[in-house]
């Protein structure tokens, strides 16, 4: 985030770039700096004759660099943004000539999603020394929760671990959607606000009791009626709760148990920072693994990853419901 908060300080500081290059696996981000020089580098009324959106599918390089080339009129710049650029990813090194001389009164962005560029090849060379290359990574999802915690702080918000942790659990990495999520729970709480998991059940619709967080919980705490009470509101549920996504994060909850089992020094502190957890869920860590010791928690990522490939379908003939009660009552007994 603090190479995102120097490109737009840069930006507001009319200290531009003849060529912005946003690349990589997140698109959040891509579009985030993208929309900020689409809504700040012009004035309304410069935009009318000097800013102009183009679609990768539906434009070529000698295109782009045709617009660029030109001058702006009445203003000092002009603004070109070039979205869905990754569709442009077989003709890309084109740009060289233009990259190498770019015209300064042009402010020319890619937003070129999924994709990067060739290190090896001349373009992203060009594209340094003459712009900014602004690679945008995916998170872990153990990186997630306190992101969501650092962009609330900055709007005057605060969350509990629990709401942060139901969030990622129901949304995934996708940067986007949990954005979304957090600016609907922005206008209907006030500033100051501590967002609670009633907060995310009440406004989201994500169930405060039944998730696989909690389910989760209850596993480790070996709690088979509040677990077979969650995969019952699951089966009724199933567009919201998909099965192979409870699977997954229960093999990466025993995944982190077996490294738990492994570790040397297991003070709080360093069990969050080797497993990349809150040290608020650390407790849990330690009644699951007095639960399960190491060689139950092997067969247990063994029942796991059976389970995971019958729910796809292969190898068994069980509906979905049936294959998580089998694989609860096997890590359970």
């Amino acid at each position: 985030m603090n190479e995102i908060r120097t490109i737009v300080s840069d930006i507001k500081k009319g200290n531009l770039k003849p060529i912005y290059f946003l690349m990589g696996d997140e698109p959040y981000y891509i579009d985030e700096i993208s929309n900020f020089i689409e809504k700040n580098v012009l004035d309304e009324a410069e935009k009318g004759f000097n800013q102009q959106i183009m679609y990768g599918r539906d434009v070529s390089i000698e295109d782009i660099v045709s617009a660029a080339k030109r001058y702006p009129m009445m203003a000092e710049y002009q603004v070109i943004i070039v979205k869905e650029a990754q569709d442009l990813s077989r003709n890309i090194e084109k740009l060289v000539s233009y990259a190498e001389n770019p015209q300064a009164t042009t402010v020319l962005v890619f937003n070129y999603k999924y994709k990067k560029l060739d290190k090896r090849k001349k373009l992203l060379k060009a594209i340094a020394k003459s712009g900014l290359i602004y690679e945008s990574k995916k998170m872990y999802e153990n990186q997630v929760s306190d992101w969501i915690r650092r962009v609330l702080s900055g709007k005057g918000y605060q969350i509990e671990p629990k709401a942060s942790q139901m969030l990622v659990e129901f949304l995934g990495t996708d940067l986007s959607k949990i954005s979304n999520e957090l600016n609907k729970l922005m206008i209907i709480l006030p500033k100051e606000t501590i967002i609670n998991d009633i907060h995310i059940e009440e406004n989201i619709g994500i169930s405060k009791d039944f998730n696989n967080f909690e389910l989760r919980k209850a596993v480790g705490e070996k709690n088979s009626v509040k677990a077979n009470r969650i995969i019952n509101y699951f089966s009724e549920n199933p567009k919201n709760n998909p099965t192979v996504m409870t699977i997954s994060l229960l093999n990466s909850f025993f995944t982190q148990l077996l490294l738990f089992h492994g570790l040397k020094d297991k003070s709080k502190s360093s069990v969050a920072k080797s497993l990349g957890v809150s040290t608020y869920f650390i407790d849990e860590y330690y009644l699951a693994a007095r639960n399960y010791p190491m060689r139950k928690v092997a067969q247990v990522i063994a029942f796991l990853r059976d389970a995971d490939v019958k729910s796809k379908g292969v190898g068994a003939n069980q509906s979905q419901i049936d294959i998580l009660k089998e694989l609860l009552f096997k890590i359970l007994h």
